[in-house]
């Protein structure tokens, strides 16, 4: 999969073929929060990056699709007999819709059974987590057993309301973050997909589409990213199965031959510093540089719920300088905070709250750009081989 941002491909579409299947047009430009501002143009660029995969003679072998957004469609009622896509988006979905029928494409969506969770009172976590104990939801007939299959058969009665009852669908993104929020664990994401897994392999389907589950699901994601934006909340930056280096969270069998993940290896780090706060300072003034550095930095992992979020005042702090420290390379400087840090090699991590030490990066540009091609095709082979489930 390869994103494309308007109309222009963030590869050239001569390299696309064989190491991608699909060209997405923008990152779910139907979320909510950006308004109307994409609709315009997303058809367009649709259109224009067929024309060019035509010209390459691709037709067929890459396919454009548009990754759309969990909150594209909805149900008032939680009832999937009753879901239908957002009104300011009928008029664009008719047309998208139409145009991945007219070449073959299957229609990309992104569930998340975990912001379900948080956003109705109704969904129990064991509802999500697809527990045998879980209640059921009923609507008419139709008996539901997870949020899963609630929320992709929504989807299926979205879809058929406007015109599309057998399009296919590929799951883009799900997944279940390990930091940052209320049941945003490494144990409590494992039993998510672990039971996502088992479903797929089911090939169960849903209560709308028996025997008949999406053609692809994409696990999301590889990594953490401790840049992602935090606007739906502070669980963004912890989606990822490995840690931002490369260290599996937990075990998950993924049919490629193991059931454990492994580990990356030869990882090169920042020497064993870490910045935390002076004890023999004043402290007074503390709080309010621990928020400077946290505006900057990422303090995800303090938020109610998260892995730092019971370690007692002043070691908040010192997560909060560590941060900020170890995301500016571990510069003497970027241990000031106005003479309240200060650089030690004893690790204060506490329990299962990690004080990180930031990767060593190479400072030649010409290297990272030399190297951006083959970890970009490497990280491509990955998703597709490691994290596709073909049903």
């Amino acid at each position: 999969m390869v994103g494309v941002l308007a109309d222009k491909p963030l590869l050239p579409v001569s390299v696309l073929w064989p190491f991608a299947r699909y060209v997405a047009v923008g990152d779910e430009p139907f979320l909510q929060r950006y308004g109307e501002q994409f609709h315009p143009f997303v058809i367009g660029a649709a259109t224009n990056i067929q024309a060019a995969l035509i010209k390459a003679n691709l037709e067929g072998k890459v396919r454009v699709v548009v990754p759309c957004s969990f909150d594209a469609f909805l149900s008032e009622s939680n009832l999937p007999s009753k879901g239908h896509f957002r009104s300011d988006l009928n008029k664009t979905m008719i047309q998208l819709l139409t145009f991945l029928s007219k070449h073959g494409s299957p229609f990309f969506v992104t569930i998340s059974p975990f912001v379900t969770i948080h956003q109705n009172k109704n969904i129990s976590l064991a509802f999500s987590l697809f527990k045998e104990t879980a209640h059921p939801h009923n609507d008419s007939h139709r008996t539901y057993k997870n949020s899963f299959d609630l929320s992709y058969d929504t989807l299926v009665n979205a879809l058929s309301t406007v015109g599309f009852p057998k399009i296919d669908i590929v799951v883009a993104q799900i997944g279940w973050p390990t930091d940052g929020a209320t049941n945003a664990t490494p144990s409590i994401a494992e039993t998510f997909v672990k039971g996502l897994i088992n479903h797929l392999h089911s090939k169960l389907g849903t209560p709308l589409r028996p025997r008949d589950p999406p053609i692809e699901t994409y696990i999301f994601s590889l990594l953490d990213e401790d840049q992602r934006s935090i606007t739906t909340g502070n669980f963004e930056r912890h989606w990822g199965v490995f840690t931002f280096d490369g260290q599996a969270k937990y075990q998950v069998d993924f049919g490629q031959g193991s059931k454990n993940l492994v580990n990356a290896q030869n990882v090169e780090y920042l020497p064993s510093k870490w910045c935390v706060v002076n004890n023999n300072r004043d402290l007074s003034n503390a709080s309010a540089r621990a928020s400077e550095a946290c505006y900057v930095a990422d303090c995800t992992a303090l938020s109610p719920g998260g892995s730092c979020f019971n370690i007692s005042w002043p070691g908040n702090i010192s997560y909060a300088f560590n941060s900020y420290y170890q995301q500016h390379d571990q510069r003497t400087d970027s241990c000031d905070f106005g003479g309240l840090g200060l650089i030690t090699t004893v690790d204060p991590s506490v329990g299962n709250c990690r004080f990180s030490v930031e990767l060593h990066t190479s400072q030649s540009d010409s290297l990272h750009r030399a190297c951006y091609f083959q970890w970009t095709t490497l990280l491509t082979t990955i998703l597709v081989c490691l994290l596709r489930f073909t049903l």
